[in-house]
């Protein structure tokens, strides 16, 4: 009987919530091998497999050998709008030194392209470094590779067989641009899932199709690290 009104005293103060609650503290050590493996010095190397947003829009993979060095393999579709005023030009290009098997009064003109794929795949090393000091979980890279690019397009042009007789034909044209290519960027990877985010701006150099031709290039995107 003395230990009734104890029992019941404790029942009306036992909280209703059973759960821990923590209060909001900063990330210690344990809770950023949580976060991204990327921080555990000792695991390496990681794998990252994503999708990057840009030019290409393309599926990457990344091999982080070490803190300092890794590797990306990206393989996608080029962002063919941004290269339609180029793909333009090279009608007069592909169409060169055709004026003088003409007949008098024939000529052609340009009509409109389409571009039927354009794929593109790139490989490059790169070296990263650690921009804690200013963010946690923020790194620079810098990346030197190689890019190649596959496309097929397709001319519509007007041909002038005399004064009052026109005619649409067509003809198709497969590029094969090879080079190097450049990169920075930057990846942010202190999040509460294994993820790291990109963004970075590259430049391409054509060598083989269009000698001397330098596009710039870039996108963002996001990859699961394992």
């Amino acid at each position: 009987m003395v230990f009734a009104p104890l029992v019941s005293t404790h029942a009306q103060h036992k909280p209703f919530y059973k759960g821990k609650f923590r209060k909001p503290g900063r990330f210690t050590r344990q809770k950023a091998r949580v976060a991204c493996p990327v921080f555990e010095d000792s695991g390496y190397p990681y794998n990252g497999i994503g999708i990057k947003l840009g030019d290409p829009f393309a599926l990457t993979y990344k091999l982080y050998f070490t803190k300092n060095l890794a590797m990306s393999v990206d393989f996608g579709k080029g962002a063919s709008g941004l290269y339609s005023g180029y793909f333009r030009d090279q009608f007069e290009t592909y169409t060169e030194g055709l004026d003088s098997l003409l007949d008098p009064g024939e000529g052609f003109s340009y009509l409109n392209h389409k571009v039927k794929s354009n794929w593109t795949g790139e490989v490059r090393m790169m070296y990263q470094t650690s921009l804690d000091a200013w963010v946690k979980g923020l790194q620079a890279y810098i990346g030197l590779g190689v890019e190649w690019r596959h496309t097929e397009i397709k001319y519509e042009y007007i041909w002038q067989k005399g004064r009052n007789e026109n005619e649409i034909l067509h003809f198709d044209e497969t590029r094969y641009a090879l080079g190097p290519t450049g990169t920075v960027g930057l990846e942010y990877s202190y999040f509460e899932l294994p993820i790291a985010a990109f963004i970075e701006v590259a430049g391409f150099a054509d060598i083989s199709e269009d000698p001397g031709y330098i596009r710039p290039q870039g996108g963002v995107g996001i990859r699961w690290v394992f």
